[in-house]
């Protein structure tokens, strides 16, 4: 913006160094011409005073007035040093304005060059942010996934557990009541071996004992398995 400035001045100073002689020059025509006009005037009066008035004589007088130099176009001298002012301005703008006017454009060039990059350097990040927490959130959902099936097998897996200790417990409570029903059923027919043994010593003592016949030997044993029956109730 400050060279901006400068240039504007600098040119508006060129151009009020070109536009005062010529303007000076045009006002000093001005002033000539008027000059010339009045002195005609009062010769034509003169003229007429002595009777030897001629209006054609007075209009040639008025054209040689008007035919001065022009109001414009400034003199020789004036013009050399007007563009001698103009080239000195014209060397200046160029030789440090129009350096420094590229060097502001070259300057502005790069920050904007520079603010883009930056803004798409921000825009990078941000993606970049914003695929690493899509990330995250996918490594999350997988691992909280991840966990709950792991939980899902673990009681899944304890069922089982429970199951097979359950169905363990239950065949050792089978085999202990099959160990003990054996058992039972062991001294059970051990005991009736026993007594049986008893009984039938018993009972060939008794035979022995008495010489009878077959319907005596046959109540006999009948009142021996009364007297065993009534013994164990």
């Amino acid at each position: 913006m400050r060279i901006q400035r400068l240039l504007a001045v600098a040119m508006l100073s060129s151009s009020m160094v070109i536009a005062m002689p010529v303007a000076a020059h045009a006002s000093e025509a001005k002033g000539e011409i008027a000059e010339c006009l009045v002195k005609a005037a009062e010769k034509y009066e003169a003229a007429v005073e002595e009777g030897k008035g001629d209006a054609a004589l007075f209009d040639e007088q008025a054209k040689e007035c008007y035919s001065a130099p022009s109001p414009i176009l400034p003199e020789t001298g004036e013009l050399f040093w007007g563009l001698l002012s103009f080239g000195i301005v014209a060397f200046g703008l160029i030789k440090f304005g129009f350096p420094a006017l590229r060097k502001g454009l070259a300057d502005r060039e790069d920050k904007i060059r520079g603010d883009l990059e930056a803004a798409e350097q921000a825009k990078s990040a941000a993606q970049a942010a914003d695929s690493d927490h899509e990330k995250i959130l996918a490594e999350a959902r997988a691992e909280g996934a991840g966990l709950v099936d792991e939980a899902r097998k673990a009681a899944e897996q304890v069922r089982i557990d429970m199951i097979a200790r359950a169905e363990a417990d239950a065949a050792d409570v089978r085999a202990r009541a099959n160990a003990d029903a054996a058992l039972a059923t062991e001294r059970a027919m051990a005991d009736l071996q026993t007594q049986v043994a008893a009984m039938s010593i018993g009972l060939a003592e008794r035979i022995v004992q008495h010489n009878l016949d077959a319907a005596t030997q046959t109540a006999l044993v009948e009142s021996f398995i009364n007297e065993v029956g009534g013994s164990r109730a």
